[in-house]
């Protein structure tokens, strides 16, 4: 196994301690501040393992399915922590994810029909913001930190919405094709 797909592992395997620090009282006040230092390293394990992927030339199968999936799974699972502790709205989570499944399905009939749809750049945006809201979230220092993870978790939901029609519209022969 390549250094990008053992850091794909990696933060999959991150995924429970994470959950363990926000949502069980392990170490009082500090969980919520290692369970965002578990986030952030996770987080850029997350960009570096593709960038060493393309710059070295390991790109695999396992990684690509892998990656996206451990991103996906990171971001899920830190929102509906935070939609459990009562610091982000249910129905945002839910359009998120809802977009999550639109898009595996999607590249998914794309796939059956030899069609590759690669990330654009309003995916990663939309990820980059998703992460900054996370980020922002956790802390909960209050005041003015609250406006702020506010406005982002609008932006990551804006993000996310035009990231769904930008793939969609892109590539709208994909539901085209096939007698679909």
């Amino acid at each position: 196994m390549n250094l990008p797909n053992k850091l794909t592992v990696l933060r999959v395997i991150m995924i429970p301690f994470f959950v363990v620090f926000m949502l069980f009282n392990i170490t009082g006040a500090a969980d919520k501040w290692i369970a965002l230092v578990i986030f952030c390293v996770a987080s850029l394990t997350d960009m570096l393992d593709g960038k060493i992927a393309r710059k070295y030339n390991l790109v695999t199968n396992f990684g690509k399915f892998m990656d996206p999936l451990a991103d996906k799974l990171l971001v899920c699972t830190a929102m509906i922590c935070l939609v459990s502790l009562d610091q982000l709205n249910v129905i945002v989570v839910l359009i998120i994810i809802a977009r999550e499944f639109i898009i595996s399905g999607f590249r998914q009939v794309a796939a059956d029909s030899g069609i590759v749809i690669a990330a654009s750049y309003w995916g990663k945006f939309k990820t980059v913001s998703q992460m900054a809201m996370i980020i922002v979230l956790i802390m909960d220092l209050g005041g003015v930190m609250d406006i702020v993870g506010t406005v982002l978790m609008w932006i990551a939901l804006i993000l996310t919405l035009v990231s769904l029609i930008d793939y969609i519209a892109k590539n709208k022969q994909v539901l085209t094709q096939g007698g679909m």
